[in-house]
């Protein structure tokens, strides 16, 4: 059961559209009203919902994210292994279920989703870089001079900084989500051991 269970439809107010709307980068007034069936209603992602009930912390954060996610120089496939490798080592079945998702979606062939859960084989050049990486800070907790060096002249400072902010951001979005115990929706990928 979910512990923070998402906005009902009636709960959505100016605050939490704005919140919202930092995720888009569009004003809170121009986010699709929640129940709209819109494609970015935001009841059809709970851990929008959630989030929104402190809109405040939201808008502030999702103006963040919104960056890595839709406006940052990190391509998708690297950001998206990075983020699968920490749903899968954190054994995040929320993460895991939505980021298979998004991952699909941008182009990530399922068999490189597949060959994540069995660690780094197969993988190569900046692929391995980046999931080394994220062993390597999730282990950890920073990456070694060596690391950042390798990222660096294989990606440039601004990629190289965002595989660390990507990670850290969504460990901690791991972390609280898990807390909640949200689920992804029905039909989301299910984490393998």
């Amino acid at each position: 059961m979910t512990l923070l269970p998402p906005l009902t439809q009636g709960d959505w107010g100016d605050d939490e559209y704005a919140a919202v709307g930092a995720l888009f980068g569009i004003p809170g007034d121009d986010v699709p009203r929640a129940g709209s069936g819109d494609p970015r209603d935001p009841m059809k992602f709970d851990i929008l919902g959630v989030l929104a009930r402190h809109p405040k912390m939201t808008r502030e954060f999702l103006t963040f994210n919104g960056f890595l996610l839709q406006r940052g120089e990190l391509p998708l496939r690297l950001r998206e292994l990075a983020i699968l490798r920490l749903a899968h080592t954190r054994s995040s079945v929320f993460f895991w279920g939505e980021h298979v998702r998004v991952a699909t979606a941008g182009g990530l062939p399922e068999a490189d989703i597949a060959r994540l859960a069995g660690g780094n084989d197969g993988f190569e050049g900046t692929d391995l870089l980046v999931l080394e990486a994220t062993d390597e800070l999730l282990a950890v907790g920073r990456a070694a001079p060596e690391t950042w060096k390798q990222l660096v002249d294989a990606l440039g400072t601004h990629q190289a900084m965002e595989v660390i902010f990507v990670v850290g951001t969504y460990a901690m979005l791991a972390m609280a989500c898990d807390t909640w115990a949200l689920v992804p929706p029905p039909g989301s990928a299910q984490l393998g051991p």
